[in-house]
């Protein structure tokens, strides 16, 4: 172990960084743009103010920080990986290195359930999750369960929804936003998405069910459902814990890699001990990278282009947004003070 990790709860580092993104209070902003492949936030990055330089910082567990400002507003870049245990890290995470509101816009790829080209967007205003029945018999097949659960809706933050609608329609591109009402997540890019292996995973029914049971589904990934799901679940004030036996805690650290470390305005951040009366709120845009009915699949040269500009119309959306005033004074370390 090459750094010493206190609070198995909550395990950081001697200088306060958190376990798996590595990052610290004043390395990351409040208004967040999050992608899951690396590529992602690098093509983003390229519409970052010039000065102060961007903040860098890549964990041993691969994820990837980008802070800097847009236009002047303290932003940040945040590549998670796939999948909802990734999610679920940079949320908590990230939320414990902030004081104020959390602003996350996540901009990902997906499949089309409808009628929608590779190389659309979709800004998706609620998401239903579909999860693997662990205890269903998927070799003899069970007439007593079903293999797959489906979730209720949870919705994005209405306002950060419609200003990824406005900003992503103002770009003067010819691909325009699809207002689509439901995204759904799935556990698994195979099983759960319906697609056909060599495993037997009782699936041949699942899209056909989606599209006849769920009003307005569009597109599906792996992601935006947990995103939602946390924003609306994030208490401020901690409930009473329940009695229940602490799971165990991994020992091995998060060492980092930081390319630079220059200054910039973030104010928003708290100490070593966070509990700030303060909100998640998230939204999502999701680009069609494959269409399912039809088989159609994006180019690569469609993706680059695709990133570029509605990551830009996104960070217009992130900065649209107010935050309230800060609850506590500038970071004598933040990476974003000039």
């Amino acid at each position: 172990m090459k750094d010493l990790h206190t609070d198995a709860n909550f395990p950081r580092t001697a200088d306060g960084r958190v376990y798996h993104l590595g990052l610290k209070a004043g390395e990351i902003a409040n208004r967040i743009v999050a992608v899951g492949h690396p590529s992602r936030a690098l093509v983003i990055e390229e519409h970052l103010d010039k000065s102060p330089v961007p903040f860098k910082l890549t964990s041993e567990r691969g994820f990837v920080t980008i802070t800097g400002r847009y236009k002047g507003v303290p932003v940040s870049i945040v590549s998670t990986g796939m999948g909802f245990p990734n999610t679920d890290f940079f949320v908590r995470e990230v939320r414990e290195c902030l004081r104020g509101d959390m602003l996350v816009v996540r901009l990902g790829s997906c499949g089309a359930l409808i009628d929608i080209p590779p190389g659309s967007l979709v800004v998706p205003k609620a998401c239903v999750a579909i999860n693997r029945n662990w205890d269903y018999d998927f070799i003899n097949g069970d007439t007593t369960q079903q293999p797959y659960f489906i979730t209720k809706q949870v919705e994005a933050d209405q306002e950060i929804y419609e200003e990824v609608m406005i900003h992503l329609s103002r770009t003067g591109e010819a691909v325009k936003p699809w207002r689509a009402s439901i995204s759904y997540l799935l556990a698994s890019f195979y099983s759960s998405q319906g697609r056909q292996t060599s495993f037997p995973d009782r699936n041949e029914y699942l899209i056909p069910h989606l599209l006849e049971t769920v009003p307005d589904i569009g597109s599906f990934e792996m992601e935006t459902f947990h995103l939602y799901h946390l924003a609306k679940n994030y208490a401020p004030v901690r409930p009473q814990p329940l009695s229940v036996a602490e799971p165990p805690v991994s020992a091995e650290p998060a060492s980092l890699t930081v390319e630079s470390a220059t200054g910039s305005t973030q104010s928003n951040v708290p100490g070593k001990t966070t509990a700030s009366p303060s909100r998640i709120r998230a939204a999502a845009a999701q680009m069609i990278f494959a269409a399912r009915l039809s088989k159609a699949f994006i180019t690569p040269e469609e993706v680059v282009e695709l990133e570029r500009w509605s990551g830009r119309g996104i960070l217009e959306a992130l900065i649209g947004i107010d935050l309230p005033p800060d609850v506590g004074s500038s970071h004598s370390s933040s990476v974003l003070l000039s």
